[in-house]
C-alpha cells in the first residue's frame, strides 16, 4: 500500500546515525547517501524505501503533530535493541518497549522521536506468550 516514505531532517548526519542505528537492528540497511539524502532498504535485497532528507522547499524540517511511522520488527528482541540503539543515537523516549495496550498478546511496541523530532513506532506483531 504504501511505495516509499520521506522523513524530513534538519540536521541530515545527526538524522543518519539514528536512522543507521534503529534500521540496523530490524533488519534494513543504509543503501545510499547522495545529495543530502540518506536512503534505507532491507538488508541484502535490492531497493530502498525510506529516505531521510531536508525538506525540498527550503524550510526547515518540522515534525507533524499527529504523524507517526511504523516501523515493522521481526521480534520483540528486535524491538528492544532497535529501542535501545535509537536512544543511544540521538532519539528520545515517547514509550518504552511493551505490548500495547498492555494486556496484548499480538502488539508489542516501542516509541520514539527521531533527531528532529518525528515520532516513530517500531513494532512487532504476535501471537506472543
Amino acid at each position: 500500500m504504501i511505495g516509499y516514505v520521506t522523513i524530513g531532517a534538519l540536521d541530515v548526519d545527526k538524522s543518519g546515525k539514528f536512522y543507521d542505528a534503529l534500521m540496523g537492528a530490524i533488519g534494513n540497511e543504509r543503501k545510499f547517501t547522495d545529495g543530502g539524502w540518506i536512503g534505507y532498504g532491507r538488508k541484502g535485497e535490492d531497493g530502498h524505501s525510506v529516505y531521510v532528507c531536508p525538506p525540498f522547499d527550503g524550510k526547515p524540517a518540522s515534525a507533524g503533530n499527529g504523524s507517526m511511522i511504523g516501523f515493522v520488527a521481526n521480534s520483540k528482541d528486535q524491538v528492544q535493541k532497535a529501542y535501545e540503539a535509537a536512544l543511544v543515537n540521538g532519539g528520545k523516549d515517547e514509550g518504552a518497549p511493551g505490548p500495547r495496550p498492555a494486556d496484548s498478546k499480538d502488539f508489542y511496541g516501542a516509541y520514539l522521536r527521531d533527531p528532529t523530532g518525528n515520532k516513530i513506532c517500531v513494532f512487532a506483531k504476535g501471537p506472543f506468550a
